[in-house]
C-alpha cells in the first residue's frame, strides 16, 4: 500500500491527483469546453446584436481578447512557481495572504458550481426540437436534463485523460460546425459585396459600448481553467502557458469571424433586426439560407452536444477545486481525496453532482422557468463572481511578484520556447 493511500486511511484512495495524464491540446480542450463557443456564438452574440445596437460587436472581441493576453502574461508566470489545482485560491493566497485566499476559495467553488449547474436549464430547451424530430416526444426540461446529469457524474468519475478525449471529439465538432456556417456566410454576402464595416472601431465606441464589451467578456470565461488541471499535466508549467496562450486566441478568432460573418450575410445596417427577429436562432437562420435544413440540424445537434461538454468542463473544475481545499483542510479532508484507479477527485466529483441533482429536482418541483431562473440568473452570478476572482487575481500576482523578485520576463512567448 502506498503512502498517500495509507494517509487516506484506505486501500483505495490517494490524495494525489493523477499525475502526466495531459498534454496541452487535451488541457486546451477543457478550456475551450468551458467557454462554450456554440452557446456564445448563438446566445451572447445575437443577444448583443439585438439588445443594444452596436454592430461593433466583432471588434469587441478582439479588444477583450487582447486585454485577456494581457492578464494571462502575469497569471501564467506564477503558474511558473505554483503548480496547484486550486488555481484562484492558491494564487490569491499566496500573493494576498491566506484568508483573502480562503475567501477566494469559496467564491471560485460558488461561482463554478453556478456555471455548471445553471447549463441544465438550457439543455432542455436545446433538446427538444431534436427529440421531436427523431423520437417524436417532447420531454419536460428536467427529464433532459436529468439524462445529462448522469452523463455527468459518471464521466466525473473517470480519468481525466478520459474526459479529455471525450471534450476533443464534442469540440471539433462543434467549431468545425461554426466553422462551416460562417464561411457559408461569407460566401453570401447581402448586395454581392463583402464589407467589414462591423470590424471597425468606429462602430464600437458609441452608445452601448459598455455593455457590448461586458457581453464579449463574458464569451470568454472559461479560459482561465487551465491551470486547474497543471497538476495533471506533462511539464505544467509550459503546458498551462501554451494552453491559456491558445485557448483566448481559438476563442477570439471563432467569435469574431463567427460574428462578423453574420453582419456580412445580412448585411451590417441589418443584422441589429435581424438578430433580435431571430434572436439564439440567428445563426441556424442563415445556415437554413445557404446550407439547407440538414446542416441545420447538424448545427442544432451539436449545440445540445456543446452545452455537455461545458457541463462535464464545468464539473471536473469544480471537483478539483473541492479536491484543492479539502487537501489544504479548508473544507472537510475527505474532499482531498482521489480514485487510485483513475486519479479522480471523487468524494468532490460525488458533492457536486449532488449539488447538481437537488438543482435540477428543486426547479422541477417548484415549477420554475429553467432558461430564464436557472440558465440566465444562475450562469450570469457565477461568470460574474469568475470576474471579480481575475480581477483579485490581478492583484494578487503583483503583490506575490513585488515580494519575490524572480527575473520572469513578460514577453509571452518566452513559455514557448522554454523546456
Amino acid at each position: 500500500m502506498s503512502h498517500s493511500a495509507q494517509a487516506a486511511g484506505g486501500s483505495n484512495v490517494s490524495r494525489a491527483l493523477a499525475r502526466d495524464r495531459l498534454g496541452v491540446p487535451a488541457v486546451a480542450f477543457f478550456v475551450l469546453s468551458a467557454t462554450t463557443p456554440m452557446t456564445v456564438v448563438a446566445g451572447v452574440v445575437t443577444t448583443g446584436y439585438a439588445v443594444t445596437g452596436v454592430t461593433g460587436l466583432p471588434f469587441a472581441f478582439v479588444i477583450i481578447a487582447a486585454i485577456l493576453m494581457l492578464f494571462s502574461v502575469g497569471y501564467v508566470a506564477m503558474s511558473r512557481h505554483i503548480t496547484n489545482a486550486g488555481a484562484f485560491y492558491t494564487y490569491i493566497a499566496r500573493g494576498l495572504g491566506r484568508p483573502a485566499g480562503v475567501g477566494a476559495a469559496w467564491a471560485a467553488l460558488v461561482a463554478y458550481n453556478a456555471l455548471q449547474v445553471g447549463l441544465y436549464g438550457i439543455i432542455g430547451a436545446a433538446a427538444a426540437p431534436r427529440l421531436q424530430d427523431w423520437f417524436d416526444i417532447n420531454p419536460s426540461w428536467w427529464v433532459v436534463a436529468l439524462v445529462a446529469w448522469a452523463i455527468v457524474a459518471l464521466t466525473g468519475l473517470l480519468g481525466v485523460d478520459v474526459n479529455g478525449r471525450i471534450l476533443a471529439v464534442l469540440l471539433l465538432a462543434e467549431i468545425a460546425i461554426l466553422l462551416i456556417f460562417g464561411f457559408a456566410d461569407l460566401a453570401n454576402p447581402a448586395g454581392g459585396d463583402l464589407t467589414f464595416d462591423t470590424l471597425s472601431p468606429a462602430n464600437l465606441f458609441e452608445s452601448g459600448v459598455g455593455a457590448i464589451l461586458a457581453l464579449a467578456i463574458l464569451g470568454f470565461i472559461g479560459f482561465e481553467t487551465a491551470v486547474v488541471y497543471s497538476e495533471e499535466s506533462r511539464n505544467p508549467k509550459r503546458t498551462v502557458a501554451i494552453a491559456t496562450y491558445m485557448s483566448i486566441l481559438v476563442v477570439a478568432v471563432v467569435y469574431t469571424l463567427s460574428s462578423w460573418a453574420m453582419s456580412v450575410a445580412t448585411g451590417p445596417d441589418n443584422i441589429v433586426a435581424f438578430a433580435g427577429e431571430n434572436g439564439p436562432g440567428t445563426i441556424f437562420a442563415l445556415a437554413g439560407q445557404y446550407l439547407g435544413d440538414t446542416w441545420v440540424k447538424i448545427g442544432e445537434t451539436l449545440f445540445v452536444t456543446s452545452l455537455l461538454a461545458a457541463m462535464i468542463s464545468f464539473h471536473n473544475t469544480c471537483a478539483r477545486y473541492g479536491f484543492a481545499i479539502g487537501r489544504e483542510r479548508v473544507l472537510p479532508g475527505a474532499l482531498g481525496q482521489t480514485s487510485l484507479s483513475t486519479g479522480a477527485p471523487m468524494i468532490a466529483s460525488i458533492i457536486q453532482s449532488v449539488i447538481g441533482l437537488v438543482v435540477i429536482i428543486w426547479y422541477a418541483a417548484a415549477d420554475l422557468d429553467p432558461v430564464v431562473q436557472l440558465f440566465f440568473y444562475w450562469g450570469t452570478g457565477g461568470a460574474f463572481g469568475v470576474l471579480l476572482l481575475l480581477t483579485a487575481t490581478s492583484l494578487a500576482v503583483i503583490a506575490f511578484f513585488a515580494r519575490r523578485p524572480s527575473g520572469e520576463n513578460a514577453w509571452p512567448l518566452r513559455t514557448w520556447r522554454s523546456a
